[in-house]
């Protein structure tokens, strides 16, 4: 496995330089853990919709879903009846898949659940980022739908430091050895999170940052 310097080299090649590669890189951002519940529940139900599906599409219809799921207010729909269920399955301003429509309710459920703990802001950002995956894995098993990309790209938009599995990340993973194919057991996330602790303890740097960095090696 190569070090993150030697890997940083590659991509700095690959992109005009040392200069040009840090512009491109993005940063945990600090308001993190300050977003309310409801934007909380907002980037969750954009990152479900957005799963297998047109992210323009989805972005484009987006005021249409923060109108009809009340500005994504955590007790409404957390109490969502049958009746509001039905008519949202008849709502042309957002996009009709029930499956994806009933996540919102749960995933209300969710929310509230963490108020025993601290609440969403504190629990989601002050989970070690040297265990993200323990973060995504409880996304995964309370969440609805949270699994795989969708629980990383939920901490991505909200700028909680973490790494995203992209296609170009997972290749440059394989090519360091780190795993032989995309990581989706738990045993290959140990490795990923392994490699990303031991190139953060060399560099100093975010693991969104490596993640980017490692994408951009690649792509």
């Amino acid at each position: 496995m190569r070090s993150f310097e030697e890997i940083f080299d590659i991509s700095a090649d690959r992109h005009g330089g040392a200069e040009a590669l840090e512009a491109l890189l993005v940063h945990p951002d600090p308001a993190a853990s300050t977003l309310a519940e409801d934007r909380w529940l907002s980037l969750m139900t954009k990152s479900v919709f957005q799963a297998g599906f047109s992210w323009t599409v989805i972005e484009n219809k987006w005021p249409g879903f923060e109108a009809a799921f009340d500005q994504f207010d955590v007790g409404r729909n957390a109490f969502m009846d049958e009746e509001k269920l039905d008519s949202l399955l008849k709502n042309t301003d957002i996009v009709r898949n029930g499956a994806k429509i009933q996540t919102v309710r749960d995933n209300a459920v969710f929310l509230m659940e963490l108020r025993q703990e601290g609440g969403a802001p504190k629990v989601f950002t002050e989970w070690p980022s040297t265990d993200f995956i323990g973060l995504l894995d409880m996304l995964k098993k309370r969440g609805s739908r949270l699994g795989g990309g969708t629980g990383q790209m939920v901490m991505r938009f909200a700028g909680r430091d973490g790494f995203v599995l992209s296609k170009d990340v997972t290749g440059r993973l394989i090519a360091e050895g780190v795993i032989d194919k995309p990581a989706t057991s738990k045993t290959a996330l140990r490795q990923v999170q392994t490699a990303f602790n031991h190139w953060h303890a060399q560099s100093g740097r975010s693991l969104m940052e490596i993640s980017r960095v490692l994408a951009l090696s690649c792509g």
